[in-house]
């Protein structure tokens, strides 16, 4: 597999749903009796616009209901069950499922692709070649068509302006100044995937590293959840400065809070938030049509309202948030990445106590 191509654009447990989908080969024995392309037309459509299927996903629980809703309204027929978590947890989820042999999610859609080589690894994705992709740039889609890119999601700094200058923010070191000590907060490593590939990237930087971390801790840098717990305390004031997504801070701003977003001089991370199949699914019908929606004209617009900067040509970036073409990304060691993110996690959590 030629895995490492694509990596410099990366992108609580709550009842799973079994899932149940159409049934393809009844559908082809229906159809026996019509001529054979108007049959397999026919089923195909069928196939398609009607069945079930299980989304396991780490986006926001807001966002991905947004999502099904506007996918409803052109697949009526398609009912999707939503298990959502964090990453970290979705994935440990899916891990444990493939132990029990019997894995519950039809379609996964969560942070990297890190997350998603490691799934490769283990044989758990099935390729699939949506009809969308000649419009979403080569770097975002998987060279077997195992996964493909739906979004870029920058980590970046967010200023709560009521208590800190946001002009006197130019890059992640700012956080580890004294003048905002006790005002700073991150997303856990543990629980958030993005924080835990923006981990493996940041203490490999020469000029960041380990040092950078430790820095945060000795100025009482708090550690939250997912990204949501960052945003949260922003708003009401409780941190002046947050490692957060750049999504949730310009719809913080747009909503009237105190809130700027920092693109950090040192570089930007970002991850692509990609959506696959899970192998030798029942249900890979319905999740198909579900993939090329997301894809499509109309599934990246509704992104793009939601706050998302897409990755189909032609969609436009949400108003406040940069473009691909103007973000400018930390440079990094895809290799070490993969080779370091489990000791990465473990190091943070004996540094931060956390477990």
């Amino acid at each position: 597999m030629k895995r490492f191509k694509k990596v410099l654009f990366l992108s609580l447990a709550v009842v799973a749903l079994a899932a149940c989908g159409s049934n393809p080969a009844a559908n082809m024995e229906e159809s026996s009796s019509k001529a054979e392309n108007s049959s397999e037309s026919t089923d195909q459509k069928a196939k398609s616009d009607t069945g079930e299927f299980t989304l396991y996903t780490s986006q926001p629980e807001e966002d991905v209901a947004k999502l099904v809703e506007t996918f409803n309204e052109e697949y009526p027929d398609i009912k999707v069950n939503v298990f959502r978590s964090g990453t970290e947890e979705v994935i440990s989820k899916v891990l444990a499922e493939k132990q029990t042999g019997k894995i519950q999610a039809d379609a996964l859609l969560v942070s990297d692709s890190f997350t998603f080589e490691n799934l490769a690894e283990e044989d758990l994705l099935q390729p699939y070649e949506s009809k969308e992709l000649a419009e979403i740039p080569e770097e975002y889609v998987d060279d077997e068509n195992l996964y493909t890119g739906t979004k870029l999601i920058v980590t970046g700094l967010a200023v709560n302006t009521d208590m800190v200058d946001a002009n006197d923010i130019k890059g992640f070191a700012d956080m580890t100044d004294k003048q905002v000590k006790g005002q700073t907060m991150i997303p856990s490593p543990l629980y958030s995937g993005a924080a835990s590939l923006n981990l493996s990237i940041l203490t490999q930087q020469e000029k960041i590293g380990w040092d950078f971390y430790e820095a945060l801790k000795d100025n009482e840098v708090f550690v939250g959840q997912g990204n949501g717990t960052v945003r949260d305390a922003l708003i009401n004031g409780e941190q002046g400065i947050g490692m957060l997504v750049d999504y949730m801070a310009n719809r913080a701003k747009q909503d009237g809070a105190p809130i700027e977003f920092v693109y950090p001089e040192e570089g930007a991370l970002y991850v692509t938030e990609p959506i696959g199949i899970i192998k030798d699914t029942a249900n890979a019908a319905p999740a198909e049509t579900f993939v090329d929606f997301v894809l499509s004209k109309e599934g990246q617009t509704a992104a793009s309202k939601m706050g998302y900067t897409p990755v189909r040509q032609g969609v436009a970036a949400p108003e406040g948030l940069k473009g691909v073409e103007d973000i400018d990304p930390m440079p990094f060691d895809e290799s070490k990445v993969l080779e370091n993110r489990d000791a990465d996690k473990e190091k943070f959590a004996e540094l931060f106590g956390q477990n």
